[in-house]
């Protein structure tokens, strides 16, 4: 989530720059997760060939995708200090992908880039100036292949309307009223706690806007790198879905649907009268615009297509059954309650459960073998689909690559984990593994990484893992936290990492095994 040198001005910009943004794997970004979307949507998915993403920030996000997908991959992070990082997990990988430090404006106009299946804009577009969104505009007009697709997320009007006025208070505060010397970080802290002492004299903003007040909390709550990035940008503009699409023309790419599978089950998400209202607007922008106020959407994750191709009824049913899927979860960690704008939804467990229990085993099927070896349940095709796109968006399954990509990818996805197991040592900034399976990244705290590093070392049994993994920790003098307090004896901290490589054992390293983690 970065910005570009524009003209002769700093190469920040305006951008924060002199702290690191933070370490996150963002799944909408994998090609192969796109797909299914598509096909829900009615659209033929792009082919799974050359890749781009724009503001990688840490990179971790574009070297899993790189390394799992054995695909060809290119970006470029303005901040040198994150694309020299991202540069040497892409060293470690040895997979196909291509990074720089380059500015938008020198990048985008290369003349040795190729044609992109799927180009990627994570958060980005918010903050940066409207030279640079032009100057990406025309590099999707360019570069993205017909029938390529575009992810780009960014902060959307009507959600942020009431806090946008707080975030520009907070932000002239750290300008005016911070020190340089002071440091990003201090500032942050001291912004956020003048704009509470505001709050509590009870001004009449808050008072019209009464969510402003909770809103605040849950902001002091967030890491200060990512407030950093998120908040106190020179460039930060809150976009209407029909100006990102007056944006976005110039590119011949048109809309296709929303990159959160959640967001695809209205029942979750729209009252009846709501889902009515929408189905009389034949406008596909207007519609969209129209929902974002049903949900007071505040940050929206979306695919677009350059040349979308409508799928007729038999295609597409056919394509989705052979869309391959893995649970990535214990079956029993999976809960048959999601929530969704509306609140919280309890789900059918007489259609849920039975592909949950089939599913429990890690193995890979297509979606039409789970209809088929769900057939005496009386669990239909539709059925099957609407499950599948409620567990993928809740995060328990996973999209799954053929056996070939899987193959292809291993080697890379291992060197790349070995060398992010190997930080775990020393940070806790990484919370994610690559996997062949998926095409890109799986959730795998620190402490789970240490216990694999353990493994890899010989340490057969959990106890071993532990006291590996206590080694590593008093060495450094830090300890565990329990019920959020610091647990102070080296008894206490071991007996709470037995108890959680005993758990990680039973549960994860089967999925793990599973997912080729391991």
């Amino acid at each position: 989530m970065h910005i570009n040198k524009v003209g002769n001005g700093s190469w920040t910009s305006g951008y924060v720059a002199d702290i690191g943004y933070t370490f996150g794997c963002y799944n909408e970004l994998n090609p192969n997760r796109e797909t299914l979307a598509l096909l829900n949507a009615g659209y033929a998915p792009p082919s799974l060939g050359a890749h781009c993403e724009l503001g990688f920030g840490q990179g971790l996000s574009v070297n899993m995708h790189a390394a799992a997908s054995g695909s060809t991959w290119y970006g470029t992070d303005f901040n040198p200090s994150q694309a020299a990082f991202a540069q040497s997990l892409a060293s470690s990988s040895g997979a196909d992908v291509h990074l720089t430090d380059e500015a938008f404006a020198d990048f985008c106009n290369r003349s040795d880039l190729p044609e992109f299946d799927s180009i990627g804009l994570h958060g980005i577009w918010s903050w940066i100036s409207d030279e640079n969104r032009s100057i990406i505009v025309d590099f999707i007009r360019r570069k993205l292949k017909v029938g390529g697709a575009l992810y780009i997320s960014y902060n959307t009007l009507p959600g942020w309307s009431t806090f946008a006025p707080m975030r520009h208070l907070m932000t002239e505060h750290a300008s005016v009223m911070g020190s340089p010397g002071k440091g990003v970080v201090k500032r942050v802290d001291d912004a956020l706690e003048f704009a509470q002492k505001l709050i509590d004299t009870n001004p009449m903003f808050a008072r019209a806007n009464p969510g402003v007040a909770d809103r605040l909390k849950k902001v002091a709550e967030q890491n200060r790198h990512y407030l950093a990035h998120e908040y106190f940008n020179k460039d930060w503009h809150p976009m209407h879905f029909a100006t990102m699409s007056d944006w976005l023309s110039p590119a011949k790419i048109s809309f296709a649907c929303s990159a959160n599978y959640l967001e695809h089950i209205d029942a979750i998400n729209l009252t009846t009268g709501q889902q009515a209202m929408l189905k009389e607007i034949t406008d596909p922008t207007f519609k969209e615009s129209v929902r974002d106020f049903m949900v007071n959407q505040q940050f929206r994750k979306d695919y677009w297509i350059k040349g979308a191709r409508k799928l007729s009824a038999i295609e597409q049913a056919e394509l989705i059954k052979k869309h391959r899927l893995i649970l990535t979860s214990s079956k029993e960690d999976v809960s048959l309650k999601i929530t969704g704008v509306l609140g919280e939804a309890n789900l059918s467990e007489a259609i849920y459960a039975p592909v949950i229990d089939l599913m429990g085993d890690h193995n890979i099927r297509s979606i039409e073998e789970i209809t088929a070896q769900l057939n005496s349940n009386n669990i239909s095709f539709p059925q099957v689909v609407q499950v599948v796109m409620v567990l993928i968006g809740s995060g328990h399954i996973a999209s799954a690559q053929t056996d070939e990509q899987i193959n292809k990818a291993k080697l890379s996805t291992s060197k790349l984990n070995l060398t992010l197991i190997d930080k775990a040592r020393y940070s806790t900034d990484i919370t994610f593994l690559a996997s062949p399976v998926t095409g890109g990244g799986i959730a795998v705290n620190r402490f789970q990484q240490l216990f694999l590093l353990a493994l890899q070392e010989g340490k057969k049994n959990p106890e071993e893992w532990a006291q590996a993994t206590w080694t590593v920790l008093a060495s450094q003098n830090q300890r565990l936290l329990k019920d959020g307090k610091p647990i102070e004896t080296a008894d206490g901290n071991l007996e709470e990492l037995t108890r959680q490589a005993k758990e990680f054992a039973d549960k994860r390293v089967p999925i793990l095994k599973a997912l080729h983690v391991l």
